[in-house]
């Protein structure tokens, strides 16, 4: 839902394209985690998403009007009270690609790379306490791997690209979903081994 870079090529209109300003409010992974949830789930109110996530409905009110004041939620029309605000997001996925950011988005970019990285840590952690409860089905198909590859940067960007464009070919618009179809959740990450690229320290 929230990532870190998608072909731009084949992004719908309902994707957006994030500026320096949403990438400084989809800076915080929690916040990341609202916005996902109102994504996979559809409409929801800060009681709701509160108990989803564990978090208190005063804290989830406040990242819900973060959200909506960077223009990446809304409220639902005709729909709660006074007390009980339901909401919804504007678009399917956030796009940032680094390699094609401006200059001046760069600060911004890391900033929400690293919340990407951390969000899809805590999705993976409150996936995996289900894992023993999956029906069979979903169990046979479910994947939790890793691999330890020897790359270049250059390797990376390809690969990458070519896993986006298998990806692609399994995205249904929206109503389009098959029948006995959830919600899949499909990490992609490709990253240095910890403490294997960073420069020298002291100097670059």
């Amino acid at each position: 839902m929230a990532a870190p870079f998608t072909p731009a090529a084949e992004s719908p209109e309902r994707d957006i394209e994030l500026d320096t300003a949403a990438l400084r409010v989809l800076a915080h992974p929690l916040r990341l985690n609202v916005l996902t949830l109102l994504r996979e789930r559809g409409p929801s109110t800060a009681t709701r998403i509160g108990d989803d996530l564990g978090i208190n409905p005063g804290a989830a009110s406040y990242h819900l009007r973060r959200l909506a004041s960077g223009g990446l939620i809304m409220e639902e029309p005709g729909r709660g009270t006074g007390r009980e605000r339901w909401w919804k997001s504007v678009h399917r996925q956030s796009i940032h690609d680094p390699a094609a950011a401006p200059a001046e988005q760069r600060e911004a970019g890391r900033a929400y790379t690293q919340a990407v990285a951390v969000a899809a840590a805590d999705r993976l952690r409150r996936a995996a306490q289900e894992v023993a409860l999956l029906p069979e089905e979903w169990l046979d198909v479910t994947a939790y791997s890793d691999f330890l590859l020897y790359l270049t940067p250059g390797d990376v960007d390809r690969m990458r690209t070519e896993i986006f464009e298998v990806i692609s070919r399994y995205r249904h618009g929206e109503g389009e979903a098959p029948e006995g179809s959830s919600p899949v959740v499909l990490q992609v990450q490709a990253f240095p081994a910890a403490g294997t690229a960073l420069p020298p320290a002291g100097g670059a």
